[in-house]
């Protein structure tokens, strides 16, 4: 007779996986062989997440770091964290067809960009060094007329030299609480400074935020299922550990440790917004394997972005 299993309440996050930015990525890809033919090359990885771009790999989709890597007369496809301008203008250079899956809130943050440029302003871009969406963000306008900030140390030690022009933009998968203080830093030490209209951080990134902060207070443990690459998903182990509660970041089933789970009588279950719901099924059952698992979903907020996709692939 086998063992009686230990219970274990499941709470999952809603909203979780998914964005409409990362649905629209997708859909490009896929429309782009279907219309064209494979193979589609895609500068970078489409999204942050292996099985995602494994998955289109085999459809016909070739990720490359650069656009000299992509032959005359292929469709190339810039990837959902945008690129500099240099990028589109190399492709045309070499007459090649693109299509821009960058996230129209990403393409909404650059246009603010140039709109602060031509007020004659100095930006403070508030993001993580190296990540895409900033490499992309910051090659909107000369690198003289902006600058990275990552820290509250970073706003102490920044010395414009004209204080009243000064304006900031963030990257928009940041920690909701962090990019707060910084902001608030910023205005602290330049109350002239200029800000966006509306917050830059995504719909997604602050609905996923709030729903860890939503069950953490019931939960012992957070599994958050999503690439060690993705910032949205790193954020959302971030704020589960600020609220107390040991989080593992985990790309799939296989990856969870069991021995750091141990055998808690509650845990939590999200998925960063570039993570299909299939591997959150996958890390349920695995669960489901070992435990006597009763899963139960936190309070939810109804997500019905929906972004249109390039008239080239509609018409």
């Amino acid at each position: 007779m086998s063992p009686e299993r230990p219970k274990l309440d499941v709470l999952i996050a809603a909203p979780r996986g998914f964005c409409a930015g990362v649905d629209r990525a997708i859909n490009i890809v896929e429309l782009s062989i279907e219309r064209f033919g494979p193979p589609v090359y895609v500068r970078h990885e489409i999204v942050h997440n292996r099985f995602v771009v494994d998955r289109l790999r085999g459809l016909g989709a070739v990720f490359v770091d650069e656009l000299d890597e992509v032959p005359d007369g292929r469709p190339v496809i810039f990837s959902a964290h945008g690129v500099p301008k240099v990028v589109p203008r190399a492709a045309q250079a070499r007459g090649l067809d693109y299509l821009d899956a960058t996230c129209p809130l990403v393409s909404k943050v650059h246009r603010q960009a140039q709109r602060m440029i031509e007020d004659d302003r100095h930006i403070l871009f508030i993001g993580h060094a190296g990540h895409p969406e900033v490499i992309g963000t910051m090659g909107q306008v000369d690198s003289d007329r902006i600058s990275l900030i990552e820290t509250i140390d970073d706003v102490a030690a920044f010395d414009p030299a004209g204080r009243e022009r000064l304006a900031f933009l963030t990257q928009t998968t940041l920690s909701v609480d962090d990019t707060a203080e910084i902001v608030a830093a910023l205005r602290a030490r330049f109350p002239e400074i200029r800000g966006p209209k509306a917050e830059d951080i995504c719909y997604a990134t602050s609905n996923r935020q709030a729903a860890v902060k939503g069950i953490a207070s019931e939960c012992e443990r957070m599994l958050v299922i999503g690439s060690p690459a993705s910032s949205n998903s790193l954020r959302l182990a971030e704020v589960a550990e600020r609220m107390n509660v040991s989080a593992r970041l985990i790309e799939r089933a296989s990856d969870i440790d069991w021995e750091w789970l141990g055998k808690p009588r509650s845990i939590g279950v999200t998925a960063g917004a570039s993570a299909p719901e299939t591997l959150v099924r996958e890390v349920l059952d695995a669960l489901a394997e070992r435990f006597d698992t009763c899963e139960r979903e936190g309070p939810d907020v109804q997500e019905d972005m929906v972004f249109k996709l390039p008239r080239e692939l509609v018409d």
